[in-house]
């Protein structure tokens, strides 16, 4: 696998782990008892905690690349597989 490849797998990896991540832990005013200000949405949270969410996000987007690379270097699911099973499932 070229890095090129590999970056832009880890990428797209990264983005769709970042939205997955991102709503976790996410507490508005009403949740933790303060009053909402005037003009501010009742829903926005109160403390967004990015940085927290963006190591988590490359924690878990690291272990994904990781099982997606020994996956595709050892082989250990070929494209005869794939058709074997999408034949299985219709």
């Amino acid at each position: 696998m070229a890095w090129t490849t590999a970056a832009a797998i880890y990428f797209i990896i990264w983005w769709v782990v970042f939205f997955a991540v991102l709503p976790f832990g996410v507490r508005n005013p009403a949740e933790e008892g303060i009053a909402v200000e005037a003009g501010h949405d009742p829903g926005a949270p109160t403390e967004l905690g990015m940085k927290r969410k963006l190591i988590w996000t490359t924690l878990i987007a690291c272990v994904v690349f990781a099982i997606c690379w020994v996956v595709y270097v050892y082989r250990l699911v070929s494209l005869e597989d794939l058709a074997t099973l999408w034949g299985t499932l219709k």
